[in-house]
């Protein structure tokens, strides 16, 4: 590679301001920018290559010579140097850098210069007239810093060039370039889809249009208040919106539990606007999910957070930045842990006698209001125990992967190990269709977001094989309710530049729709007493599988199970119990398997009983003396 010049190369200089033209990321985030662009004047070892040198990367927790947080140079001095190939004529105009993502290290950049060249051979230093731009750096090594251009340059590489670095460390950096690819590339197609951030205030209003787009089949609603008093809002999809069917299987996307995990939030927005056009039009796969199912779309669990993100914008926010809700609790992993609790319970043998498999109870010292629980948290319980949910997708972002549950390990002190849950084979069916549907999660050639290559694992993990986490959503949901919960990582980029929206929309769409599709597999049904009616709380059980489920108000129930033949056993309170065989087919749509069960001797005496408060059926005292007569005479025989 050549040396730092500044002769007269044929480099184009466009005369307007760049601050008012600034372009997106160029995608070294994103991973659009691959391996192969990258390069580095020298390097300290392999997992600190140029390839590492992306914005936001993050080291594994033992960092090793395959995955660390940085490119870092091979020697401490002002001749090393960062470069990306943008592979044809570019508008350079900023730069942005971080530090080394270490536990152990720290090392960062202080200032630096910028190059640029069409050859890679002969470069030119920015300037600000006659002098050589020194841009300022990094303070520290996880706040991003954003550095744009005096003025664009277009040219086909751009190196970063560091000059002074934090005194105890090494030159580290991690990098994103603004860049604009000549000539000007528009969007992807965009159906008339609002490709953009939208605000809470933004979101609001998106979600009024879609309704009034859409009145017949859209209902908004909220679910509760953030910590700041922001309305949790929801979108309900369905044809006869506001009300539970019977046998109509209940659905539901969250996003944004992390409030800087945006993507999510925006492919839900996108998705409910898709929605509402596709039905309208005519769209007969549309039409048959609002008509068979009842979807629900929170796309913003965290608004606190998603607005100090969005402040900061989607380039400086960095990795952690909104996460948290404004109390400072990780909504996602601040329910209550329910495996412990069944665990204990199977380890002395008290399941199912003492304590049921499936719908264990929120422990009190939980409910109280001293507590370390988010108000999110209780808004999402209140409505998770409200509505039958049958199957969830909570979307993630600086991933790309679906996780199942357990997300918890069952060996204590354990971080990572496989524990599945008894409906292992169903999660693991469920996890794929999204990944296999996805556009990049099953690519093997696709470059790991981070530290792991999920690629060669069908872009899917058991939570607890990948780090374990107690109080998950997912894991509160299969074990407090009816509800199959799975998390999507939807994106390397937790926060990507508007202009990838619509490429991400495409990556995601039918992912979206494949992973809906999904609660109309297994079987459904009604349990009946006697006279016809509907019974509420009765236990499903498959057999081989310890994991029950309850009715529905109405006594209709869905049970999610891959294509094969199950015994299914229904029971309840005071009733008898009813087995039959019930099977799934390999096409979709859910299998109908109702029963009928009868009341039992002893639940009729104690219901008798009840009416007379639980006493003994006695006369009134004053006929006593009348009664003892005419007992005698029936004694003697007389009439």
């Amino acid at each position: 590679m050549g040396q730092n010049v500044t002769t007269n190369v044929h480099i184009r200089l466009p005369i307007y301001h760049s601050r008012h033209l600034e372009c997106p990321p160029m995608g070294l985030e994103t991973m659009k920018i691959d391996d192969f662009q990258l390069h580095a004047s020298t390097t300290k070892r392999y997992g600190l290559g140029a390839h590492r040198g992306r914005l936001n990367i993050q080291a594994g927790l033992y960092e090793d010579d395959l995955y660390d947080g940085a490119w870092c140079a091979g020697r401490d001095d002002p001749l090393q140097w960062f470069e990306v190939d943008a592979r044809r004529l570019t508008k350079f105009t900023g730069v942005i850098t971080q530090g080394r993502s270490s536990l152990w290290s720290s090392d960062w950049v202080t200032s630096y210069k910028v190059m640029v060249s069409n050859d890679s051979h002969t470069w030119v230093t920015i300037r600000n007239g006659s002098e050589d731009v020194i841009f300022r750096g990094n303070q520290e090594k996880e706040i991003p810093v954003r550095n744009i251009l005096p003025t664009p340059m277009v040219a086909r590489y751009i190196r970063v060039s560091p000059q002074s670095w934090f005194s105890s460390g090494n030159i580290c950096m991690r990098v994103e370039i603004l860049g604009c690819p000549l000539p000007g590339e528009g969007s992807a197609g965009t159906n008339s889809l609002d490709f953009k951030h939208h605000s809470y205030k933004d979101m609001r209003q998106l979600m009024k249009v879609v309704n009034e787009m859409c009145p017949n089949i859209t209902r908004i609603y909220n679910i509760g208040k953030s910590y700041n008093g922001l309305k949790l809002y929801a979108i309900e999809i369905s044809d006869n919106p506001g009300e539970h069917e019977a046998g109509e299987p209940e659905f539901r996307y969250t996003a944004g539990s992390h409030g800087n995990e945006v993507l999510g939030r925006e492919l839900l927005l996108l998705l409910m606007q898709f929605m509402c056009m596709e039905y309208l039009s005519g769209n007969p796969r549309i039409r048959h999910l609002v008509e068979e199912t009842r979807i629900h779309l929170l796309p913003s669990v965290n608004p606190d957070g998603y607005e100090k993100a969005f402040e900061a914008g989607s380039e400086l926010s960095g990795w952690s930045l909104g996460r948290w809700s404004s109390n400072g609790i990780d909504i996602h992993h601040n329910f209550p842990d329910l495996n412990t609790i069944l665990w204990e319970a199977e380890a002395k043998k008290w399941t199912p006698r003492k304590t049921s498999n499936h719908h264990i109870p929120i422990p009190e010292w939980y409910l109280s209001n001293n507590a370390s629980v988010a108000v999110e948290t209780r808004a999402l319980i209140t409505w998770m125990e409200k509505i039958p949910f049958v199957l969830g997708g909570n979307l993630q972002g600086g991933e790309l992967v679906v996780t199942f549950p357990y997300d918890k390990t069952r060996t204590q002190g354990v971080t990572r190990e496989s524990t599945p849950t008894p409906d292992d084979h169903v999660f693991r069916w469920l996890a794929f269709s999204y990944s296999s549907t996805h556009r990049r999660m099953t690519d093997a050639s696709q470059r790991v977001c981070h530290t792991e290559n999920f690629a060669k694992e069908d872009g899917t993990i058991n939570g607890a094989s990948w780090h374990t986490a107690a109080g998950s959503m997912n894991d509160f949901s299969y074990l407090h309710t009816n509800c199959f919960e799975l998390s999507m990582y939807v994106g390397c980029d937790k926060f990507p530049h508007e202009s990838e929206l619509p490429e991400e929309w495409e990556n995601n769409r039918e992912s979206l729709l494949v992973f809906m599709e999904q609660v109309h597999r297994g079987i459904k049904g009604v349990v009946r007493d006697a006279q016809g009616r509907g019974i509420p709380n009765a236990t499903i059980s498959v057999e081989g599988i310890n994991h029950d489920i309850r009715t529905a108000a109405d006594g209709d129930y869905w049970r999610l199970l891959n294509p094969g033949e199950y015994r299914v056993t229904a029971r309840a309170q005071g009733y008898g119990l009813t087995s039959k065989k019930c099977e799934v087919g390999y096409e979709m749509g859910t299998s109908t398997c109702d029963f009928t069960i009868g009341r039992t001797n002893l639940s009729r005496i104690k219901e008798i009983m009840e009416r007379f408060n639980k006493q003994p059926i006695r006369l009134p005292h004053s006929n006593k003396q009348l009664q003892a007569p005419r007992s005698r005479e029936r004694r003697q025989g007389t009439s």
